[in-house]
């Protein structure tokens, strides 16, 4: 997600919406847990029960609809579990299919149109709703990131600027760093982002999380990779469950050849996709053959259950997966398609790790134009460009 799987009131990419149905999976034995449902006895799950009731016997209570289709929307972020962002979609039901339906409604479809990679879609509802209401701090910052994640720098810093005068300032620095970061200001942007939370004083957990995340992504990306640690650390201390902290702080972890923290980190955590590929990629790096080979037979049937219900959201993920069972070339497929859709640092990684184990640096071409052209600042993609050249 692509990364796209990040904080809902930063507008981030998640999860798929839609889940169709796939062949039937048969369990081992009896014995075998297939899914933990919620317990019907948790808070939130109550409120949510309660929430739906109300609903359903007022199913055109916009209001009603949208605070069920928001809570929806950040339960499915925190469990990184795409139906509950279908629930949402269910709950705006009567709106759905309207050419303008009211703004409240319409900014919630364009998040969760984005979601599933949707993205011409998600930007003609963000710009209706910004037609109707200029003054939406939320429509601003949700058309950056989709600007931002397809590479539209430009686009995404004006989109930043008018959320100088109606955001806070960090979330506003935020945008803008976001944007920096990719475009030949990296460190600069860094330092004014870590400057900005430290002195923003209190601040939603959160959100703290979310910028901790960006900062020690930024220094893990010039390599300086105790400050990365530090950052990291702090981030965990607020939500150690965080999903996409996790895949963050994993990435960083097998880059450092360190897999037997990762095997740990994500004992309990294979429910989800991204992170048993992760925990899959530890035990490579550990020659832990058995267990490698079982998480890579319960990932080829993930992958290809997505594939059946005709899922692309997680082709950079997929990507990765193959490189993993050495299919070079479905990689270099997967990375390619996965690029004409987004365009973070992670999605370059990819497709340049992809070309250079095909041995096809013509195809990384693209790549490396955008590297020149944007003016990149990532180490290890730098190391791959180099690899790129010693082995043409």
């Amino acid at each position: 997600m692509s990364r796209l799987q990040k904080l809902f009131t930063l507008c981030a990419v998640v999860g798929a919406v839609a889940c169709a149905h796939a062949a039937p999976y048969i369990p081992a034995s009896g014995a075998q847990v297939i899914e933990t449902l919620p317990r019907r006895g948790d808070p939130v799950q109550q409120e949510l029960r309660r929430l739906r009731a109300q609903l359903n016997a007022r199913p055109d209570d916009m209001a009603l609809a949208t605070t069920l289709a928001k809570r929806y929307i950040a339960l499915g972020r925190s469990e990184t579990d795409p139906r509950y962002l279908g629930y949402a979609e269910a709950a705006l039901a009567p709106w759905w299919k309207m050419a303008a339906p009211p703004p409240a409604v319409r900014l919630l479809r364009a998040t969760l149109l984005q979601s599933t990679h949707q993205f011409p879609a998600a930007l003609a509802d963000l710009q209706g709703v910004l037609a109707a209401e200029p003054q939406n701090a939320q429509a601003w910052l949700t058309l950056a990131t989709v600007q931002t994640v397809q590479g539209d720098y430009a686009g995404a810093t004006r989109s930043c600027a008018h959320l100088s005068s109606l955001a806070n300032e960090l979330i506003t620095v935020t945008c803008v760093a976001q944007v920096g970061a990719v475009t030949g200001r990296a460190l600069q942007s860094e330092q004014l982002l870590a400057l900005t939370l430290e002195r923003s004083g209190k601040t939603a957990p959160e959100l703290q999380v979310w910028v901790l995340t960006l900062l020690a992504e930024m220094a893990q990306r010039r390599d300086a990779a105790e400050l990365a640690e530090t950052r990291f650390q702090r981030a965990l201390a607020l939500d150690p469950r965080d999903s996409y902290l996790l895949g963050a702080y994993c990435d960083f972890l097998l880059e450092q050849k360190r897999p037997s923290r990762v095997e740990a980190l994500l004992a309990d955590q294979t429910r989800i996709d991204a992170l048993l590929l992760r925990r899959a990629l530890a035990l490579q790096q550990q020659g832990k053959g058995a267990a490698l080979a079982a998480d890579v037979a319960e990932l080829g049937a993930r992958f290809d259950a997505a594939m059946l219900r005709g899922d692309t959201v997680h082709q950079r993920e997929q990507a990765r997966f193959e490189l993993l069972r050495r299919d070079t070339a479905r990689a270099l497929t997967l990375a390619r398609k996965n690029w004409a859709i987004q365009k973070e640092p992670a999605d370059m990684r990819i497709y340049l790790d992809a070309a250079l184990q095909a041995r096809d640096r013509d195809a990384a071409q693209p790549v490396l134009d955008w590297i020149a052209k944007n003016k990149t600042e990532d180490a290890g993609a730098a190391r791959l460009v180099r690899q790129l050249g010693e082995a043409a």
